[in-house]
């Protein structure tokens, strides 16, 4: 079973995305669905036809991942997110807790406070997630 299909079946968190695997997600989760040409003339420039290859492998890996889903009902194909900015980054978070802090998230959110990286609104955020709001 690969690990897509694992993916699909379990619980296991989305794979970490390449730099420029991310910058085409970032555009999706802005935009919602985009053609391949789109997304292109995003990322490099309605005048540089030369990045069309490299716009379409990265399409597919991010379809192979299970990140995106392509619509072949239009003219041309259309690309849109399977997970949201907020699940890949909360998966991210939960794979580097786990990584560098026994599964712990109490020191990422330490250090962000101690380092004054939260803003008096996020701060408020998170107590009332620690005192039971719903996000």
């Amino acid at each position: 079973m690969s690990h897509t299909e694992l993916r699909r079946t379990s619980r296991l968190p989305p794979a970490a995305l390449a730099n420029a695997e991310l910058s085409v997600m970032e555009l999706l989760w802005d935009h919602g669905a985009l053609t391949a040409r789109q997304v292109q003339d995003r990322l490099y420039g309605a005048s540089d036809r030369s990045q069309h290859g490299t716009v379409q492998r990265l399409l597919q890996r991010l379809e192979e991942k299970d990140f995106v889903r392509r619509n072949k009902a239009e003219h041309a194909n259309t690309f849109t997110p399977c997970i949201s900015r907020a699940e890949y980054a909360g998966a991210q978070l939960e794979t580097l807790a786990e990584r560098l802090a026994g599964g712990s998230i109490a020191p990422l959110l330490s250090h962000l406070i101690d380092q004054k990286r939260l803003s008096r609104a996020e701060m408020r955020r998170l107590r009332e997630l620690l005192d039971g709001g719903k996000p």
